[in-house]
């Protein structure tokens, strides 16, 4: 089903996870910008009462769908949303879980259900509606990953795993068809207080409080960092520097890391043997 656009509005923006937290607070600074909204969570009753809310204070129209992305049927239903809704000028993949526990001490089909959904669902979502926008010239990616992408002793590793993977998905398409009019911002929160630490496994009132972000503080440092072109966006950084030079160093190595015969070192080391 398309939407129509509302007067004055800058295109539809699909947020998941959208009900609470992140995604919710997503929903609500998009509408204020103008974006009419699609808005996908599992929590139809909450999802319902969000939109209703946002309608009556912003006049933006707006969509709750109730969808779990970790369900074929439903992915496929968002996926096919995204591709024939013309209107979408937007995509936050919000939706996630984490995991704090070491990998020997983990469910593990509890940690493929977050596979699915922090990199399967994401891609999948991503790969539907990126060839729209690059036909329209148009349109905004928003990937929410973590500072653990960049930090793989914190937590889970399967969990840092996917927000890397997140990482990585995001600098390769602003590669792919960054030039062709489509933004990609990769936003990499650290610990951000919302419902998503009850569910990994580790109280927020755990943490020390001066680490701890309000959800509205990250959304709203990841929307000025959209707005100033950032690719990725660090909201607790203070020196933007610091992400430069580290990107920088990964960069140098590039032009290295593949030759045709192994590194002096290890032919030193098989000489000596």
């Amino acid at each position: 089903m398309a939407t129509q656009a509302s007067k004055g509005s800058k295109g539809t923006a699909l947020v998941t996870g959208a009900s609470s937290g992140i995604g919710a607070v997503y929903a609500d600074r998009l509408a204020r910008r103008g974006y009419d909204l699609i808005l996908v969570a599992r929590d139809g009753q909450r999802l319902q009462g969000l939109a209703a809310r946002l309608t009556q204070e912003t006049g933006r129209h707006v969509d709750a769908v109730s969808a779990d992305l970790t369900v074929k049927a439903d992915m496929r239903r968002i996926e096919e949303r995204l591709r024939a809704d013309r209107a979408i000028t937007m995509l936050v993949n919000n939706a996630g879980v984490g995991a704090s526990a070491p990998l020997i001490d983990s469910d593990i089909d509890e940690l493929e259900k977050m596979i699915d959904l922090n990199v399967t669902a994401l891609t999948r979502l991503t790969a539907a509606v990126v060839p729209g926008f690059v036909e329209r010239g148009n349109g905004v990616v928003i990937n929410i990953s973590s500072i653990v992408a960049l930090a793989p002793e914190l937590l889970n590793g399967t969990y840092s795993g996917t927000k890397a993977y997140v990482l990585n998905l995001t600098q390769s398409l602003h590669h792919e068809v960054g030039a062709k009019g489509v933004q990609l911002q990769a936003v990499l929160p650290g610990a951000t207080s919302t419902a998503f630490w009850d569910h990994a496994g580790l109280a927020i009132e755990n943490l020390p409080a001066q680490i701890v972000m309000t959800a509205e503080d990250m959304v709203d440092a990841a929307l000025a960092g959209l707005d100033q072109g950032e690719l990725v966006t660090i909201p607790a950084l203070p020196d933007a520097a610091d992400w430069d030079r580290l990107n920088s160093a990964r960069q140098q190595l590039q032009p290295n890391l593949s030759h045709k015969v192994p590194a002096e070192r290890y032919t030193r080391a098989k000489a000596a043997a």
